[in-house]
């Protein structure tokens, strides 16, 4: 991943399926904002595959590799959640989350068997996931006369920072969205437009 972007999915992918001696395993990725949003996103799954006896899950969010959890829902210690987040990770995708449903085939398939499955399921899924780049920001407050607003708009525009809020009143303030590696190099560049000032936000 590069310092200022990461990888994530465009859209809920389309149910895949693995079998393995009779076992189904039914695969899907959704994209995912908020850890809260989970239980919402698998309830559908419980109604779609009534004879599904386990719903194993990971998912992860943000840039950084500390905000995850997998899920066994039930089958054997870290024979279902970790294999899905292996491919996760392999994958190296975040703000998603990844569900494999399974409809047990009357065989065992043994904790080695379960891992593998689970695994080979994740990454179906995933291989079938459209990608994208989210680009990672910082904000960088700008403050200017009427005057400069041309001078402003210029910069911003050559640089295609995103404009993320602005206040017009005597005087004029604007919050930009630019690269979080290029924060401070912003507010250096601004601060040299007299009588323009930039400071960077948290």
């Amino acid at each position: 991943m590069s310092a200022d972007s990461y990888l994530t999915i465009t859209e809920a992918t389309q149910e895949v399926l693995h079998k393995d001696r009779g076992s189904k395993f039914y695969g899907h990725v959704f994209p995912l904002n908020d850890e809260q949003d989970v239980p919402g996103l698998i309830a559908p799954l419980r109604n779609k595959y009534p004879k599904a006896g386990h719903h194993c899950y990971a998912w992860k969010l943000g840039a950084g590799e500390d905000h995850y959890r997998s899920n066994d829902d039930g089958e054997p210690n870290h024979s279902a959640g970790d294999p899905i987040l292996s491919q996760v990770n392999a994958y190296e995708v975040s703000d998603v989350l990844v569900v494999v449903s399974r409809i047990f085939g009357g065989t065992k398939l043994g904790v080695g068997g379960l891992i593998q499955a689970y695994r080979e399921a994740a990454r179906l899924s995933l291989e079938s996931a459209r990608l994208m780049r989210r680009l990672i920001t910082s904000e960088v407050q700008i403050d200017f006369e009427y005057a400069q607003m041309s001078q402003v708009m210029r910069f911003i525009d050559a640089n295609n920072y995103t404009i993320k809020q602005q206040e017009l009143t005597h005087t004029c303030r604007m919050i930009i969205a630019v690269p979080q590696s290029q924060q401070e190099e912003v507010v250096e560049e601004v601060n040299k437009m007299y009588p323009i000032t930039g400071v960077a936000v948290d």
